[in-house]
């Protein structure tokens, strides 16, 4: 791909990839979306120039409350004053981890980090050292579990991964139980683990017959009383000794302050934590049970020990203050009920607006209230990304980037105002667009998926 923006072309001159998250990257965006930015605040990111846009990517979804939020900025910039990372383990540290110990229903011990990818990692090589077992199993639908081999090599990008890397992983589908029976039975007692986040873009099945979800408004369903999808894989893996590890990068702190675990009622043996736990400071880290975790410790002298995590930076004081006020936050100004209203609101309004236009069968929100997408559909109701590069194209029109949606807390009735003038503005020209062809209405590169094979 080409790009004439003088920025684009310093990023990726000095940068692979122009950013180091791919996700962030030119190709992913619109040709009129902002090409480098200079700060944030509240729900708003601003450029170089000082242009200022409604933000729905808060931070490739890390911020749940808002960017610069006051008191944790504090909390962080005073550890800092500390010294940051001490030669010893820090108080702050000690208090960060009995925290998430005492949220998190099925945790004992926790190890942090600095990003999910080594968390993930992290729980799969605990998980091979407790069973003795080499295969991963891990759910297709869910995008991103780490950088590391075992996972690109199940990719459509493997390229550097070797093939005995590759024959590890294997993948099932969810909410289909006997894809992941099938993976079981035909690598009998060499399974290690199961790895999937609870939910992404649909909630887990519900195995009753007389029960429908409606996708489009995000109702709550009390899924702690119903036998689904999550439950049918923790009684599987417990029947197989294979490790249940949920990946709750996304989930955790915005399903329940708990967890999605704890929504969903599953008990996993490993849990993966990140993006939202410090509203936007680097935090990450595995927790779970004891008779796991110790695996990585020193005072277990009856079998041999794990190198499990190891990092200089892995419990900076500034991070685990973010971590520590914002939990605090959480509790206090009820930010996950607010972001499940607000959600539901965006869902409801927005494909009220879609049906206005008679596009509700081309564009709609679906998903979950605290976490909604949006689906992007062509003349022939095909899934289009010609068609989602324009509707983020006419949302960035109107000042809203729209990559997908991150629900934060000062995401507030002014803002969703906002928000739906400018959907409908965007849904007028896409009406246009299904009609006329998407192609005259487009003024730049359509935007790639970051899993592809070639440029």
């Amino acid at each position: 791909m080409k790009f004439k923006n003088k920025i684009t072309k310093e990023l990726l001159t000095f940068i692979p990839g122009g950013a180091h998250t791919y996700s962030r990257g030119p190709d992913t965006y619109p040709s009129n979306a902002p090409a480098i930015l200079e700060k944030g605040k509240g729900v708003y990111i601003f450029d170089e120039k000082g242009k200022k846009y409604l933000d729905y990517g808060m931070c490739l979804r890390a911020v749940n409350i808002g960017y610069a939020e006051k008191s944790i900025n504090k909390a962080a910039i005073d550890a800092i004053i500390k010294g940051n990372n001490l030669t010893r383990p820090s108080t702050i540290e000690l208090r960060a981890a009995k925290l998430l110990v005492s949220l998190i229903d099925n945790s004992d011990m926790v190890k942090f980090t600095k990003n999910g990818s080594t968390s993930v990692t992290a729980a799969v090589k605990l998980a091979r050292a407790y069973t003795g077992k080499k295969i991963v199993l891990r759910c297709a639908e869910q995008p991103f579990f780490s950088y590391d081999d075992w996972f690109i090599g199940s990719t459509n990008i493997p390229r550097g991964v070797t093939d005995e890397t590759r024959k590890l992983t294997k993948l099932f589908h969810y909410n289909d139980i006997e894809s992941l029976k099938k993976l079981i039975r035909n690598h009998k007692n060499k399974v290690a683990c199961v790895v999937l986040e609870p939910s992404s873009t649909e909630h887990p099945k519900i195995h009753k017959k007389d029960i429908r979800l409606c996708k489009r408004e995000g109702n709550f369903i009390d899924f702690r009383k119903e036998n689904h999808f999550l439950k049918q894989v923790e009684r599987i893996c417990k029947e197989n000794n294979i490790v249940f590890i949920l990946d709750e990068m996304i989930t955790g702190f915005r399903w329940h302050i708990k967890g999605a675990q704890h929504f969903y009622d599953v008990s996993p043996d490993i849990s993966t934590f990140g993006k939202a736990m410090a509203n936007g400071f680097s935090v990450s880290c595995i927790s779970g049970k004891k008779k796991i975790m110790e695996l990585g410790s020193i005072t277990n002298k009856k079998q041999e020990r794990v190198f499990l995590l190891s990092t200089t930076h892995g419990a900076e004081m500034n991070g685990l203050s973010a971590f520590i006020e914002t939990m605090k936050f959480l509790k206090n100004k009820n930010v996950i009920k607010h972001n499940w209203n607000y959600g539901k609101k965006l869902m409801i309004e927005g494909n009220r607006i879609a049906k206005k236009f008679g596009l509700e069968n081309f564009f709609y929100f679906s998903g979950i209230a605290c976490s909604p997408n949006y689906n992007c559909f062509d003349i022939k109701k095909n899934n289009s990304l010609e068609f989602r590069t324009l509707f983020i194209q006419e949302m960035l029109r109107n000042e809203v980037l729209m990559p997908w949606i991150s629900i934060a807390y000062r995401h507030n009735a002014k803002v969703l105002d906002k928000t739906l003038n400018s959907l409908d503005r965007a849904l007028f020209v896409y009406k246009k667009a299904l009609k006329n062809g998407v192609k005259k209405y487009l003024k730049g590169h359509v935007i790639k998926p970051v899993f592809r094979r070639f440029n």
